[in-house]
């Protein structure tokens, strides 16, 4: 893509490097055929190609965000399979991550839109607010149709109708500290805690630290370890994200240095793929390029780490069937596609893949509230999907995709992890507690 970009304009290192990606593109439309949004509104603004030449629009001419623009990247799941389908390497998630700082920056919403997000910023990233709110949601709930009908309040009659009807009791945490293995220790790995994880399925970080005890890993909960920033990065919030960045920077170079690290655990696909992407959101950070680029580097979804391990035999013969739901920023974000299936197999699960499974849940972080719905229509058409398979649960590696998927299917939707966990010698998935 031929572009016009002035020299002061690329004096600025996010302009400069969103240039070089709108380059790439050679307007082949591969992009359409997978997107999310294009597939189910059928409106080329709302395809990555589309989105692309408004961002460029905006960018080269050096103006502030308008609504149209704000409308078409807003739609946007980020999921990212544009650039697994991409033939000309167009780095479409750092171009969508730009686009949204300089929306972020220069365009003014709506007063319930501000509103809406602003409260998703304070809450979200912060465990002990997040269990707060979901708190008062149970109370709330019944007031979720009323708030539907109410202009510019939609997100919030989302966010009650998402709220769980069970909140997993605090003790369900790992404690801060480091976990011994249960024989002689072979490696050092972190555990990310996360933010809403910890509140909603608390129990998956439990069942990676008991897995990996007795393969021989110690696992440390480091202190002072935070939200990884996704959230706020989606939202365009880029100093939010980047101060977020820093701190989980600082705590595992702490523990690098302090006894070293083999890994960084992350058992959510989703704050996985913007860890990995430290060394880039912090690359012209002075004081932190360096430790951000080892970060990312040390990185390791639960399923990409425990794929290096060796397993003994399985302690049961499960003789079930998983539907494994590839989430987003698993196959696309990270490009881990086969490890997870493997595991299971090993294991002794039998398993399939759905249909249409390049396609995003419809979770993306924030979208099943901001952008209802689209992710309705996306988990609908996902669920769909998955039961056709006649599987007799789902197996997935993110929180936000077992929570939206969980919202449209009567089948269980357990973490990838908790299921190996079971199978080499864990308790069963609570999930999977009242069925033979």
């Amino acid at each position: 893509m031929q572009t016009n970009f002035s020299a002061e304009q690329l004096a600025d290192s996010g302009v400069a490097e969103a240039e070089k990606i709108l380059r790439k593109c050679v307007h082949c439309g591969f992009c359409t055929a997978t997107c999310p949004t294009y597939v189910t509104l059928g409106n080329e603004l709302d395809s990555p190609r589309g989105r692309v030449y408004l961002i460029k629009d905006m960018l080269e001419n050096g103006r502030p965000a308008d609504a149209q623009i704000v409308k078409h990247v807003d739609r946007c799941l980020s999921c990212l399979a544009c650039m697994t389908t991409c033939p000309s390497g167009v780095h479409y998630m750092h171009l969508v991550d730009h686009a949204r700082a300089h929306i972020e920056k220069t365009y003014k919403r709506p007063f319930f839109n501000r509103l809406n997000r602003a409260l998703l910023a304070l809450v979200l990233p912060y465990p002990q607010r997040f269990r707060l709110a979901l708190n008062l949601a149970r109370i709330a709930r019944p007031l979720a149709p009323l708030f539907k009908i109410v202009p510019g309040l939609k997100p919030v009659g989302a966010m009650l109708d998402l709220a769980p009807g069970r909140i997993a009791p605090r003790s369900e945490r790992i404690a801060v500290g480091t976990h011994a293995t249960s024989g002689k220790k072979t490696a050092r790995v972190a555990i990310l805690a996360g933010c809403a994880q910890p509140v909603l399925e608390p129990d998956t970080n439990a069942a990676a630290t008991r897995l990996l005890n007795r393969l021989g890993v110690e696992v440390v909960v480091p202190q002072g370890e935070g939200c990884c920033g996704s959230l706020v990065h989606h939202m365009g919030r880029e100093e939010q994200a980047l101060a977020a960045a820093r701190q989980n920077v600082d705590v595992w170079t702490r523990e690098i240095d302090n006894g070293g690290l083999d890994a960084i655990i992350i058992t959510a696909s989703g704050c996985g793929t913007t860890i990995k992407d430290y060394c880039y959101m912090l690359r012209e950070d002075p004081d932190y390029a360096k430790k951000a680029a080892t970060v990312s580097a040390l990185a390791k979804d639960i399923a990409e780490y425990l794929a290096t391990l060796s397993f003994p035999e399985p302690a049961i013969a499960p003789d079930l069937t998983v539907a494994y739901h590839s989430a987003c920023s698993m196959q696309h974000g990270q490009k881990i596609t086969r490890q997870p299936k493997d595991l299971l197999k090993a294991a002794g699960f039998s398993v399939c893949e759905p249909a249409e499974g390049h396609l995003c849940c419809g979770s993306a972080g924030t979208y099943n509230i901001m952008q209802a719905d689209i992710a309705e229509q996306l988990r609908d058409r996902k669920v769909g999907n998955i039961e056709a398979t006649g599987a007799d649960l789902v197996a997935a590696g993110n929180v936000g995709c077992i929570t939206q998927i969980g919202m449209g299917s009567n089948l269980p939707v357990v973490h990838t992890v908790k299921l190996l966990d079971w199978a080499y010698g864990g308790p069963k998935p609570r999930e999977l507690a009242n069925r033979n």
